[in-house]
Parts: structure tokens; C-alpha cells; sequence
């Protein structure tokens, strides 16, 4: 890849039918339309660039990088908890 261009030029999902990646429910065929969304990402070469573009733009619905909203969610959850400790333990230093 070069400087100035596109991540998403480059994603394994480029072709794929964007409703795959928005499933509408987490049950039933929902499950089938995430696993099938996170088996194209698996290959993809820009997945981790897709993942943080979801977690600072804070993407709410669909499936990227990888992850569905609720990995996000917990994701997000888990560093700002362990950015509270550091705060914590540097005040107590």
C-alpha cells in the first residue's frame, strides 16, 4: 500500500454485498449473515485498519474489522477501565 491511498481500496469486503456486514438482529439467521461478514474478514489485509477506523469513529452497527457492535462495545469499555487505573495509579505515586 502506498502513502495517500485508501484502506478500504484494499479490504476483502469490496465486493461483497454491504447488507452482509449490517445484519439486522443478533439471532437466527442474523448469526449466520455475522459469521459469514467475519470469515471475509479474517482474510482481509486491512482488518486491523478497518477495526480502528470503527473504534474512533465509533461505529455502532455493523460488523468491522472483524468485530460486531457489542466486541466493540466491550473493546471500548475494557480501555477506558484500564485508562481509569493508570490514572489512578499515577495520582497515588
Amino acid at each position: 500500500m502506498t502513502t495517500g491511498t485508501n484502506w478500504r481500496d484494499h479490504a476483502a469486503c469490496l465486493n461483497a454485498d454491504p447488507d452482509l456486514f449490517f445484519p439486522i438482529g443478533t439471532a437466527g439467521p442474523a448469526l449466520d449473515q455475522i459469521d459469514k461478514a467475519k470469515r471475509i474478514c479474517q482474510a482481509c489485509p486491512v482488518r486491523t485498519r478497518c477495526l480502528a477506523w470503527a473504534l474512533d469513529l465509533g461505529a455502532a452497527s455493523g460488523i468491522w474489522g472483524g468485530t460486531t457492535e457489542g466486541e466493540r462495545r466491550a473493546m471500548r469499555r475494557a480501555a477506558t477501565r484500564q485508562r481509569s487505573r493508570a490514572r489512578q495509579k499515577a495520582i497515588h505515586e
